[in-house]
């Protein structure tokens, strides 16, 4: 009698196995945005302004920013000052874009009604500024990898232009957002594959550092938050956006057509349409998240 019910027990802990494994990789289906290489192979920095334009970096040929706009019409928005080249792209409460502009070492001002472009902040003890983050209140944040050597730094930019090393000796500091409720800033390190909690101080700077999460394969890039304080990430050559739980749990990974996603961002009419840039093809890819993204 006691064979039936050891058979039963491990088919049972088989199934227990494969449901949670479903729960953790999906196949839904993405769709493509734009003809492959209408951006170069350094796509990178989505985002998308109130009007639903979305935009990135490298449209073309480098140094540039193209614009796709809501009827799926694109072409070049600006183009950047000779020696500068553009990483992560954010808006700021004024609508003007905030680009790191990682060969000049600096964090360039987009006026979207002029298309003027200004230096917001400068500091030359920076790596690379990559990818960029706003808090609530107009503290912007930049992850500064230095890639040959795989270490890093974090910076801290307020709205007056004032730029403070938060923290150096890192690692590969890549991929970066801040929570919905503007309390946690989170950055990931590339080579390291660890993603990194903060609580943020009223000053902006940072204290109770903690590891949110631990990858065992692959390699990260960008994140951003949705409303509920879900990240969605980047796993750069595996090809998928694993989406991690505020308590740092691995709850799902979306499977895309491309295997380098470097970046997404949130927009569409509910902000719950995910885009997603990939190096491989010089385009986006596309689906639907369960919850809008936080800005």
């Amino acid at each position: 009698m006691k064979t039936p019910v050891i058979f039963l027990y491990i088919i049972s802990c088989l199934c227990s196995t494969l449901i949670a494994t479903s729960q953790v990789t999906s196949q839904r289906e993405t769709t493509d945005l734009l003809p492959e290489g209408t951006f170069t192979n350094g796509i990178e920095g989505p985002a998308t302004d109130k009007a639903g334009n979305l935009y990135a970096v490298n449209y073309a040929k480098e140094g540039t920013i193209g614009i796709v706009y809501p009827d799926g019409s694109h072409e070049c928005f600006v183009t950047l000052p000779e020696g500068s080249t553009g990483n992560g792209i954010r808006f700021n409460k004024e609508g003007n874009m905030l680009v790191a502009d990682y060969t000049g070492h600096n964090i360039l001002k987009v006026d979207m009604k002029t298309k003027e472009i200004s230096v917001y902040a400068h500091e030359s003890k920076m790596n690379q500024p990559n990818d960029i983050t706003l808090a609530p209140n107009g503290n912007l944040y930049a992850s500064d990898p230095d890639w040959p050597n795989k270490k890093g730094q974090l910076w801290l930019i307020t709205p007056d232009g004032k730029v403070s090393l938060l923290e150096d000796n890192m690692g590969t500091t890549n991929g970066i957002d801040v929570s919905p409720d503007g309390k946690k800033l989170y950055v990931n390190e590339s080579a390291q594959l660890k993603v990194w909690a903060y609580d943020i101080k009223p000053d902006g700077t940072l204290k109770n550092k903690k590891l949110f999460h631990t990858f065992e394969d692959f390699g990260m890039d960008g994140i951003r938050c949705d409303v509920k304080g879900n990240l969605y990430l980047c796993r750069y050559d595996k090809g998928t956006v694993a989406i991690i739980n505020p308590k740092g749990k691995l709850i799902r990974e979306i499977q895309l057509k491309g295997k380098k996603p470097s970046n997404i961002t949130f927009g569409g009419s509910d902000n719950r349409r995910c885009y997603i840039t990939l190096q491989d093809r010089g385009c986006f890819e596309t689906f639907t998240a369960e919850y809008p993204g936080r800005e």
